[in-house]
């Protein structure tokens, strides 16, 4: 045990290393499985199974990021029947979970027959900041922000010169005084149109310039005492947070066409619905969870077409906040008969840039997408999250959600003991009639085996 010990504590001694960039590909490999694997030889070859057999694909896939040593494989599925105004759609969703996909297709089958979702862009402002400080008198700093302002936009324009010939550009720049907050923390709060593209690479770029400017002019302005000139820029960079980047989806019907189950009406069912929802207006521990499944469906969409799922999910739950309480990205009504379930999110989304023009599975899904513009995948991504909501819901307040969910998850506890077709279809078939839980399929496995072998 004291020699295994000693072994042990060596090789995490030994894990630390120098130059891992620089290595090959299979270097690298080498090195990961003979220090950290006690079969490196199975864990080399688990690796390798993942790469794809076309090397010209690999290749790509191994210059997307650094250090790449396989690809890490998630489902694309898809999602039909989805009307969109007055469109229809088949969504693409890359996602692990097992009762995503099934959920949303059930949700758009049941709203296609209901005139489907109806979507609005309502605005598509992103916003950028150059954080600096600025200890001298206040008025100066606004004076000189007034005279300096013309000259930030003017020396960028060898950055704004195509986006503008888009339609897009710099839209405006505030000076933005935080002391309150910071002492002698300013901002420069800059907001952009950056058109089908996500807009990442521009607006650090145009911020980055305008710190540069604003730095150098600092030092020639008179009015500015000596001290007063030397300005501190702390950084430049946008804000994920684009609640002026908005889009809307909902869907609404007569109150009578709202209930498919004939074991509640439909007025319960719109009421229990309703309730539901509310609840998750005011419960953050409620919204949490509520907002997750509205994000499967969208993190689903985003990732499938090669957008920052990251950096979606921060802006959305940070305007799930933007009233002091963490609370319900979606809201439902019923008035004069018509029940109405909607919801606005912020959404930055690219058509063009980053893995859309690079990914091939990428170029599939705006392809199946019928080629949107950034505006299309805002409403398309937006409905995927509302109709995922409609679906969570609707079994939440009706049948309970482990029991869909149980049933599409069967199939993962029959892998995880490598279950044969036959042990499979048997099983599928016996869990129809009978509650699905681990425990369940466990022993239901174990009394298969048993009566073949017997």
């Amino acid at each position: 045990m004291y020699y295994l010990c000693l072994i042990t504590k060596l090789k995490l001694m030994c894990a630390a290393i120098s130059g891992f960039s620089k290595l090959s590909k299979s270097k690298k490999i080498d090195w990961i499985v003979e220090t950290y694997f006690s079969n490196a030889e199975n864990a080399k070859r688990i690796l390798k199974q993942y790469w794809n057999t076309n090397e010209k694909i690999q290749q790509l896939h191994d210059e997307f990021i650094e250090n790449t040593i396989t690809n890490y494989y998630l489902p694309l599925g898809v999602a039909p029947n989805f009307l969109i105004n007055g469109k229809l759609y088949t969504i693409p969703m890359a996602i692990e979970e097992s009762s995503v996909v099934a959920a949303a297709s059930k949700a758009a089958k049941f709203w296609m027959d209901r005139g489907g979702f109806k979507t609005q862009v309502l605005s598509t402002t992103k916003i950028g900041q150059v954080h600096f400080m600025y200890y001298g008198h206040v008025e100066t700093l606004k004076n000189f922000f007034n005279y300096i302002k013309p000259k930030l936009i003017e020396n960028a324009i060898p950055i704004t010169k195509n986006m503008e010939k888009r339609g897009g550009g710099i839209l405006d720049i505030e000076l933005r005084d935080k002391t309150q907050d910071i002492k002698g923390y300013y901002q420069l709060h800059a907001s952009f149109e950056t058109l089908d593209a996500m807009g990442a690479n521009f607006i650090n770029s145009c911020l980055e310039q305008f710190a540069k400017t604003f730095k150098t002019e600092a030092l020639s302005f008179n009015a500015f005492s000596a001290e007063e000139k030397e300005i501190q820029i702390v950084m430049s960079i946008l804000s994920n947070y684009v609640p002026d980047c908005l889009v809307r989806a909902e869907v609404s019907c007569k109150i009578e066409d709202i209930s498919e189950d004939k074991n509640i009406s439909a007025e319960e069912f719109a009421t229990k619905f309703i309730q539901a929802v509310n609840i998750a207006e005011v419960e953050p521990y409620r919204a949490v969870t509520h907002n997750k499944g509205i994000m499967n469906g969208i993190d689903a969409v985003v990732l499938a077409t090669g957008n920052d799922f990251r950096a979606v999910e921060a802006g959305i739950h940070a305007y799930a906040s933007r009233h002091g309480t963490y609370s319900s990205l979606s809201h439902a009504k019923v008035e004069n008969g018509i029940f109405t379930f909607w919801m606005e999110i912020p959404l930055a989304l690219g058509t063009v840039g980053g893995l859309t023009g690079l990914h091939p599975l990428v170029k599939l899904s705006l392809e199946l997408l019928h080629h949107p513009t950034a505006k299309e995948l805002m409403q398309i991504v937006a409905v995927a999250g509302l109709a995922q909501n409609f679906a969570a819901l609707r079994s939440l307040t009706t049948t309970g959600i482990q029991e869909g969910h149980m049933k599409m998850h069967l199939m993962n506890i029959l892998n995880q003991f490598e279950a044969t077709d036959v042990e499979k279809q048997t099983l599928t078939e016996h869990f129809k009639t009978n509650v699905v839980t681990h425990s369940a399929v466990v022993e239901a496995i174990k009394d298969l085996r048993f009566k073949k072998n017997d």
